[in-house]
């Protein structure tokens, strides 16, 4: 049988795909995440990508996401320099389930685009794990990228100690954070796998190998 270049194309993307796998990486705030993801970029060379800053970047001024959103939410969002003022924008959408709606119907398409761009950019370099990370990545519908999905668990008392002594977060935030939250139910119903991360590292880099096996 002959191959046409576009069918051994295709035919090495398949492969390529096979050998790269994408790994999404969620969990509540003070669940330790962003300590897993140095592990795994440093353990196992992990390209991580973290949906936040994705989205920030598409949101700077020239950018994919910039003028939608000054359009919809007018020039008072804006700073002196011309980018967006993220507090001033953020008061009007947290205020409002509608105003958020409309934010995210214009942000989360264009990170989802950016992500299938990076993750075919990383295949064709060859790397073998792709990391995407957002505490809110059950309710983003990447599932049908991600191969597998880990809840990186921690008990409540662990986040609020954890999140008291790096942040010097109150008790007042913290509360308001973690309900703002979904509840652990929805990050257990929604992902393959729970990486209980409310004891030493040591004990969670060890269920993170015998995973990456």
């Amino acid at each position: 049988m002959i191959l046409r270049r576009e069918d051994m194309e295709n035919e090495n993307r398949r492969e390529a795909e096979k050998i790269m796998k994408v790994l999404g990486i969620t969990g509540g705030v003070g669940s330790g995440k962003s300590q897993v993801l140095e592990y795994l970029k440093l353990e196992y060379g992990a390209v991580i990508c973290q949906l936040d800053e994705v989205a920030k970047e598409l949101q700077k001024k020239g950018m994919v996401c910039y003028d939608k959103i000054v359009e919809a939410f007018g020039s008072e969002i804006l700073q002196e320099d011309g980018e967006l003022n993220r507090a001033k924008l953020g008061e009007i959408v947290f205020r409002q389930e509608e105003e958020l709606q409309k934010l995210n119907t214009i942000v989360h398409p264009e990170v989802k685009r950016q992500i299938h761009k990076d993750i075919e950019e990383k295949i064709k370099e060859n790397v073998s794990l792709y990391v995407i990370e957002a505490a809110l990545l059950p309710s983003a519908g990447y599932e049908e990228i991600c191969d597998e999905m880990w809840y990186i668990y921690a008990k409540e008392s662990v986040r609020r100690a954890r999140l008291k002594s790096s942040r010097g977060y109150t008790d007042k935030k913290i509360t308001s954070m973690i309900q703002s939250q979904p509840p652990e139910s929805v990050f257990r119903r929604m992902c393959t796998t729970v990486i209980d991360n409310s004891g030493s590292f040591e004990e969670t880099k060890k269920q993170i190998g015998e995973l990456m096996i």
